[in-house]
């Protein structure tokens, strides 16, 4: 499609949906974990092939997937049309920024500057870091922060417990030099017991900021980050299998890498944040209820950083609620049924549970409406700048 075909496809979409679009799941693949097998798929849709297994699903996605094998378009999420065809969400978004973003937002900003997703693996992830900006810029890439909600009513898995940091005797600058060992012989988990590791409770979370270090347990978890999928393993060994070392060198800038070996990507870890003492206080993530009345709970989920934001909305029964943002959001029916400006979800329901409402509609009254017999529980996600009164996480000690 051209710009000018876009966009005429977008405005009848918009129009149709009155500024709300239901979209399509963006499911993707990896090769180096199991899949948890929660994500309401059917059992053969799991299996890609050579591709691996369905291992997550990127709600409102304008990044594409970085995997070394898939669809041009993994990663992408898609505008559903009337007449059953598809649009891109990237397309859309570059063809018609200001009719998403809003006039005053595109100005400033480039695209929705997050990416929202459901992960969902059988074994916990391995060890890993994401590049703090001036190391990612390197390669052409994004930083990656983000932050973890894990809803309720969901099996954890077999290993419901988050590596995070390191331990706070690694402050003294003695980490690099121990670190370098395990990534040199690149053989075993071990790197792993200099590591704490937090109990994944249901209804919360963690905020992980480029540069720590973690290694996320087998929790289904949602999660909101910067729009990027770059990162390094330090993990050489998981779940019984060697993890390719290429996967430690994935986003580092080459010439670094010919010169300093596996030295060059020690540069990425924040010492003082990763041996913080007081780690959990200062990274923990809970509900932060301010509104609660009617039948109607809503609370701050994914905070502790001006990049994004999300809450959570919880409608009882018959109930009804009008709110209103500060910009374009999506969201994600988790649980029950309802409609949202008029437009039906079904909670758990996989092609009818994603919606993106862009800005012009979003800064007007929106009603939401509980048509089941269960509560209806949304997500709803913003990206950079748009919540200012999100809240911080509480900062004690060494933060």
């Amino acid at each position: 499609m051209t710009t000018t075909d876009v966009r005429s496809v977008l405005e009848d979409a918009m129009g149709d949906g009155d500024g709300i679009l239901e979209l399509d799941p963006a499911l993707v693949a990896r090769d180096w974990l199991p899949p948890g097998r929660r994500l309401g798929l059917a059992e053969d849709e799991y299996d890609v092939g050579d591709r691996g297994f369905i291992c997550e699903r990127w709600l409102a996605s304008t990044t594409h997937a970085d995997n070394e094998v898939g669809p041009p378009d993994e990663g992408i999420s898609h505008i559903r049309l009337a007449d059953g065809r598809r649009l891109s969400l990237e397309a859309a978004v570059r063809a018609a920024p200001t009719d998403i973003l809003g006039t005053a937002y595109a100005a400033t900003h480039d695209g929705l500057g997050r990416l929202a997703k459901i992960y969902d693996f059988a074994a916990r992830i391995p060890y890993h870091i994401h590049p703090p900006s001036r190391y990612a810029e390197l390669v052409g890439r994004k930083s990656k922060d983000e932050a973890y909600y894990l809803p309720p009513g969901v099996d954890l898995g077999t290993h419901p417990e988050t590596f995070l940091g390191t331990h706070p005797s690694l402050a003294d600058g003695s980490g690099r030099r121990i670190f370098l060992q395990y990534l040199r012989s690149w053989d075993s988990d071990e790197i792993l017991k200099h590591a704490p590791a937090y109990l994944q409770v249901a209804e919360e979370g963690f905020f992980v900021p480029s540069g720590v270090l973690h290694a996320p347990g087998t929790a289904l978890t949602i999660e909101l980050q910067e729009d990027s999928d770059t990162l390094s393993m330090f993990q050489a060994l998981n779940a019984g299998a060697l993890i390719s070392k290429d996967l430690l060198y994935k986003d580092v800038d080459r010439a670094e890498r010919d010169v300093r070996g596996e030295d060059a990507v020690l540069d990425w870890v924040d010492w003082p944040a990763n041996a913080d003492p007081y780690f959990y206080e200062n990274r923990h993530l809970a509900p932060r209820v301010f509104h609660d009345a009617d039948g109607v709970t809503e609370a701050w989920i994914l905070y502790g950083s001006t990049k994004f934001s999300g809450k959570r909305l919880i409608i009882a029964p018959g109930a009804r609620y009008v709110a209103r943002e500060r910009g374009v959001f999506n969201l994600l029916a988790w649980r029950g049924r309802g409609t949202i400006g008029g437009t039906a979800v079904l909670g758990g329901q996989v092609g009818a549970d994603e919606l993106l409402v862009v800005h012009d509609r979003a800064v007007q009254p929106l009603e939401y409406v509980n048509t089941g017999d269960d509560d209806l529980v949304i997500i709803k996600f913003f990206g950079p700048d748009i919540n200012p009164d999100a809240p911080h996480v509480t900062e004690m000690g060494h933060a």
